[in-house]
């Protein structure tokens, strides 16, 4: 049996490899999406006070930093069974919208992007921020960065860094926000609004104004039918940072709606021996595999299932937006997985005037950002949406708020069963003959950036690079060819 390694994958954050199985017909046979290092902060961080997971856990990763500190300020509020003053969750949710334009550009313009922009069988050296770029101009390159700019100077600005903010702790936020300060978050947010909407034109104009982008969106190839988790706010609007967590089926029926604290109600994890990630899946439906279709627990969390799972958006151009999308694509709910990229504008649209709507708040500048733990901790959940998934901590400490157990659930792990299930039905749909190109395994890997994963939450690579080097073997295991990417 023939076996190619793609390892590791590319325009990701963290490490991943895939390998593909070729019976004798050339034909796949099976795939497998390994993450082969081990996550240690569920270990690490027991002993430590609860007070600090917001800054130790920020460091899990560089890329969605402001997520882990959002969830573990919400876990810690929880622990010491305190509830934030307005003024301290207004403040905690406009630096989390910010952040969210800032991550959501990145990966549509310099992760996604490339392969609709430039093209999926474009040369790889080209399939990047600068084959971008030289396609779509250098002005528009310009507003990447300056939306970027934007969104880590308001980070900054209320986190105290552009990376890792250090801002919130349990009861609050330790910074107050000027009113020049807030003037210009505002001033910056319009701008973020009017580029969310150039991005969702450039959408329009270069991918569904193509024929066969918008036939390989609308294929078979990048489809699956599972359940969509996402935090809806108290009317069922899309919510990053509060709310209960819903579930809708594969039809678009709820199947449940839950406070943060009772997800161990209806969240179990599956292991496989080839991995050191776990499968989450939801628990009253049931573990079944691989495999779509209501009767499988197998669900999935992203823009797009975090819109399948509200009734709309809390902001009206979002609102649109997001009316069009369902229209085009045929209704609620959507399967497309490649139509992620498109939900993912929309969020940043929402994002965008959420930021504003937050930033004109008369209350977002009191002095009232901080209410003092008299509570004896004990236990603990945050939930908040990164922008890669449903992201979960939960924390227990002993009377003196010291951590004696931590679980988390990051945005990706929710992913893995159907990112899993969806490069293996790309590699069976694109590889036949034992025929494979570059190109092609470019679009294996299509079908997991979709899911824009971040394994830098679950895994940690050493070497410091990420090659690509593909090697094809023969039934005897004789190497046939390599294929490298530097």
């Amino acid at each position: 049996m023939e076996r190619i390694t793609i390892d590791p994958i590319t325009r990701l954050e963290g490490h991943g490899k895939i390998d593909i199985f070729l019976d004798e017909n050339g034909d796949v046979a099976n795939s497998y999406f390994q993450i082969p290092e081990l996550r240690g902060f569920e270990r690490f961080c027991v002993g430590r006070p609860v007070e600090e997971m917001p800054l130790l856990t920020n460091r899990i990763c560089g890329v969605c930093p402001e997520a882990h500190h959002m969830a573990a300020a919400k876990a810690a509020d929880a622990v010491y069974h305190v509830d934030p003053p307005r003024t301290a969750k207004l403040l905690r949710e406009l630096l989390y919208m910010a952040f969210y334009c800032t991550d959501h550009t990145t990966h549509f313009y310099a992760l996604g992007g490339p392969d609709f922009i430039v093209g999926p069988d474009a040369p790889v050296a080209e399939r990047n921020i600068l084959g971008v770029i030289h396609k779509v101009g250098l002005e528009i390159g310009g507003k990447v960065i300056q939306m970027r700019k934007y969104g880590h100077k308001v980070v900054e600005m209320i986190g105290g860094r552009k990376v890792h903010p250090a801002t919130a702790i349990p009861g609050g936020v330790t910074k107050i926000l000027s009113e020049e300060e807030r003037k210009e978050i505002e001033a910056m947010g319009r701008w973020a609004i009017d580029f969310a909407l150039f991005s969702l034109q450039a959408f329009n104009d270069i991918v569904l104004a193509n024929k066969a982008y918008l036939d390989l969106i609308l294929g078979d190839v990048y489809y699956h039918r599972t359940y969509s988790m996402g935090l809806v706010d108290e009317n069922n609007k899309v919510n990053f940072y509060d709310g209960k967590v819903r579930v809708v089926d594969p039809d678009g029926k709820e199947f449940v709606k839950y406070e943060p604290r009772d997800y161990m109600h209806h969240i179990a994890e599956h292991v496989e021996p080839w991995t050191y990630l776990k499968f989450p899946y939801l628990k009253n439906v049931g573990w079944k595999g691989f495999v779509d279709g209501k009767d499988s627990g197998v669900y999935f969390a992203t823009p797009l299932s975090r819109l399948n799972a509200a009734d709309g958006m809390a902001t009206p151009r979002a609102q649109e937006q997001y009316e069009k999308m369902y229209a085009t694509l045929g209704g609620k709910p959507v399967h497309h997985r490649l139509a992620i990229h498109w939900a993912r504008l929309i969020e940043l649209l929402y994002a965008a005037e959420h930021w504003v709507e937050l930033a004109a708040d008369p209350e977002v500048t009191s002095p009232n950002v901080h209410k003092k733990p008299t509570e004896t901790p004990t236990e603990g959940v945050g939930i908040v949406e990164a922008p890669r998934g449903t992201l979960t901590h939960h924390y227990w400490t002993d009377e003196k708020g010291l951590l004696t157990k931590v679980n988390l659930i990051v945005g990706t792990t929710n992913n893995y069963a159907p990112i899993q299930m969806s490069t293996k039905k790309a590699a069976q749909s694109l590889i036949k003959g034992g025929k494979v190109n570059e190109g092609l395994l470019n679009m294996v890997e299509m079908a997991f950036r979709a899911y824009d994963p971040c394994f830098g939450c679950a895994t940690h690579s050493l070497p410091g690079q990420m090659p690509l080097e593909v090697t094809i073997h023969n039934s005897n295991g004789e190497i046939m060819e390599v294929l490298k990417q530097g």
